[in-house]
């Protein structure tokens, strides 16, 4: 079956109109703080808008019917023309020097990756800024719309949580039409960000400071308005109230639905959030208790630092309160252990994922045990359910990729950063938090560093892998194999 390349023309250029509206909500901002960023913002969305109705009128008596690998086209075309024209408004205020520099931002911001290149954040005119937080909002937004409607498609491990027919690690759909799930998944996370945006408001923050950040936390972003990042406003109430809205945002969204409805027993049948849950108190016990002994933080201190960073790195939001490659080389290397991790599937998260994790662990202790009974049958369960062989293949396959193409990333990055002073530990970083979609890394790109000082090339490699990571690396990878084009 030929591919037809007038619907996904079509829908780019639907996409473009809705990202062009979108990009007028910053003007306000850029008007009311006096700013002179207004004529960039502007002449930014009209391009994208002229853009995307060109795309859209050309293509619009194409079939509205979209098969599966026109849907992978879409989703990945669409993830890397977002972000050309997410970069507009930095490209006509100059911001940047180069196109490199603007790409990577807005890539960073659409992948939810937060991994600045900026040097002096609050010397970014106020409408810019609120663009720049908005692109992570969209991208968490697409995120879900993905997750939903396009990745069950492709039976990734993981993302078959949104198929109620599929045994294994799933859960059950809200809704039986994918429409109505999308819908309710969008007004919850809309909800979400306008409670943090309150809340934080009257914990301290400006408005403009509250709404950036309620964007950017439910997006599991890390985009902030300071320089410093959270650390900046020295406010113990606002890190308490960050820190519990990240952990919301790695959740998987069925389950926040079910929560909202106090439907527990759902809640307490996930395995996948059981685990998360367990795994996020147990490290911040952990290192609350080394922090007290070894760097002498009084335990409510020591509770609350470790809390805010350990969940801002496990969902991969990458806000930063203090810099953990400082306490000491143990907990340096736990942190970067911490930036494959990710939240749960279905979250905004980027990472592997803990589903991925829990289905590792459970089938190498089952193959430990068929070794003391090679007779025996045994079967892996998720959520009370045996998991089937597809499921643990999709699993299996993508961890691989994902290990393949670390190694790979960090080889081509240690060449690329050879004049560093830690070339090895820093690409390890680099690739680690681009491929997670963390932000902050390791060496010489932690908390204390950004991401400015690399050269050109490996800003397109890190490019790259944001856009790999963000997608579940399958949906890119395969347009990219012979079979993906074969007309059978």
């Amino acid at each position: 079956m030929l591919i037809k390349f007038g619907i996904i023309i079509n829908t780019l250029g639907v996409l473009l109109m809705m990202v062009s509206l979108l990009m007028t909500s910053a003007l306000p901002f850029s008007y009311y703080y006096g700013t002179n960023d207004n004529y960039a913002i502007f002449f930014s969305a009209i391009t994208t808008f002229i853009s995307g109705f060109i795309f859209w009128i050309s293509s619009r008596k194409a079939p509205k019917n979209i098969s599966k690998r026109e849907g992978i086209l879409i989703v990945s075309l669409g993830w890397i023309v977002i972000s050309v024209f997410n970069a507009l408004p930095y490209i006509y205020y100059g911001v940047f020097d180069n196109i490199t520099d603007a790409i990577f931002e807005s890539v960073s911001g659409i992948t939810t990756t937060g991994a600045s290149i900026i040097s002096d954040i609050e010397s970014i005119p106020k409408g810019l800024l609120f663009w720049r937080s908005l692109t992570q909002w969209i991208g968490g937004m697409g995120i879900i719309v993905l997750t939903v409607a396009i990745f069950p498609l492709l039976g990734i491990g993981g993302i078959e949580l949104f198929v109620a027919e599929t045994p294994g690690p799933t859960s059950s759909k809200i809704h039986p039409r994918i429409k109505e799930t999308a819908k309710k998944l969008w007004f919850i996370y809309f909800s979400l960000t306008i409670a943090l945006t309150i809340i934080l408001y009257y914990s301290g923050m400006s408005f403009f400071d509250a709404i950036n950040h309620g964007l950017t936390t439910m997006a599991t972003g890390g985009f902030s308005t300071k320089n410093e990042s959270i650390a900046f406003f020295n406010n113990t109430r606002i890190e308490y109230i960050i820190t519990v809205f990240m952990f919301i945002a790695g959740i998987n969204y069925t389950i926040t639905y079910y929560i909202i409805n106090g439907r527990f027993r759902k809640v307490w049948n996930s395995d996948e959030f059981k685990v998360y849950l367990a795994v996020v108190l147990i490290f911040i016990a952990a290192v609350s208790i080394i922090l007290f002994f070894v760097k002498d933080i009084q335990i409510p201190d020591a509770i609350r630092i470790s809390a805010f960073q350990i969940v801002s790195i496990m969902t991969t939001t990458g806000y930063v309160s203090a810099d953990y490659t400082s306490w000491m080389p143990l907990l340096t290397m736990f942190f970067f252990v911490l930036l494959f991790s990710g939240g749960c599937a279905g979250s905004t998260s980027g990472g592997i994922k803990i589903i991925r994790l829990l289905v590792l662990s459970r089938i190498s202790f089952m193959e430990l045990k068929k070794l003391l009974h090679p007779q025996a049958i045994f079967s892996l369960k998720i959520d009370k359910k045996i998991v089937s062989s597809n499921v643990l293949s999709h699993i299996l396959v993508f961890l691989l990729f994902y290990v393949f193409f670390f190694v790979i990333g960090t080889l081509i990055m240690t060449f690329i950063l050879a004049d560093f002073e830690h070339p090895l530990v820093t690409s390890i970083g680099a690739v680690a938090s681009s491929l997670g979609n963390v932000g902050p890394a390791i060496g010489e790109l932690g908390p204390s560093y950004n991401f400015a000082g690399i050269p050109s090339a490996g800003k397109w490699v890190l490019i790259l892998f944001m856009l790999l990571g963000r997608l579940e690396l399958f949906t890119l990878l395969i347009i990219f194999t012979p079979a993906f084009w074969n007309r059978n």
